[in-house]
């Protein structure tokens, strides 16, 4: 069967990370997580004192990117890619509150846009990929022959981040996670460079009530008959 190239947008905590990962595994495919480009430059800005909550100075973090570099390193253990920082696993840094805090502030600034979007676009030049983000459809690849944008309410978005963040040992309340995603809704959606939006040939794909399996299932179905149709 013909190998496609698979976008999924959407809003913050929709899940897109962990779905895109199993379909990449049951397809085949190769699987990268732009989101988690865009939250390693986040802490790049927090580690060099850039971006905090007392001071904000995303013109040196500009700069800085050429000194960034980051890559995808295979991990047999866990099945799917880490990112790497300037050579260091950052995987786990990432994925913490505070990061989460900053991280669309410095995905809106256009020079940070598109230093991450000619990587992704030299990252996925071959087909055989699932990428997710949040302009994979309308900007990265608009040509993808799959394109899914996820969807849920932020109560739901804010139950499981809240819930993700607990598992991992973060002592948060449910209305910092509930604050925090409907601010990055906002930022994502309002930004003057490459804006959260659906794109036009998009598969609108709302998983408010769906658990993992079911979520899982309809994608596959959904690329497999798309991989049909190309042959």
């Amino acid at each position: 069967m013909q190998k496609i190239a698979i976008a999924i947008d959407g809003y913050s905590s929709t899940g897109k990370s962990t779905l895109a990962k199993q379909l990449a595994k049951a397809l085949n495919y190769k699987y990268i997580d732009t989101g988690a480009m865009y939250r390693a430059v986040t802490l790049f800005a927090m580690q060099n004192g850039f971006i905090s909550d007392e001071k904000e100075d995303l013109g040196a973090l500009v700069k800085l990117l050429p000194s960034i570099k980051l890559n995808f390193v295979p991990n047999e253990e866990l099945g799917f890619s880490e990112i790497y920082l300037n050579g260091e696993n950052v995987e786990k840094e990432i994925r913490t509150l505070q990061v989460s805090r900053f991280v669309s502030r410095v995905a809106e600034v256009e020079q940070v846009r598109h230093k991450l979007v000619e990587m992704q676009k030299a990252l996925g030049r071959e087909k055989g990929i699932v990428m997710d983000g949040r302009d994979i459809g309308t900007v990265v690849f608009p040509d993808a022959e799959l394109k899914v944008f996820m969807t849920a309410s932020p109560q739901a978005r804010a139950t499981r981040r809240y819930k993700e963040l607990l598992d991992r040992g973060d002592r948060v309340s449910y209305e910092e996670v509930l604050e925090n995603v409907q601010k990055r809704d906002f930022i994502d959606s309002n930004r003057e460079f490459s804006p959260l939006r659906k794109a036009e040939d998009a598969i609108e794909f709302d998983n408010s009530d769906m658990g993992l399996v079911e979520q899982f299932e309809r994608l596959h179905s959904i690329a497999l008959r798309c991989m049909e149709k190309v042959q």
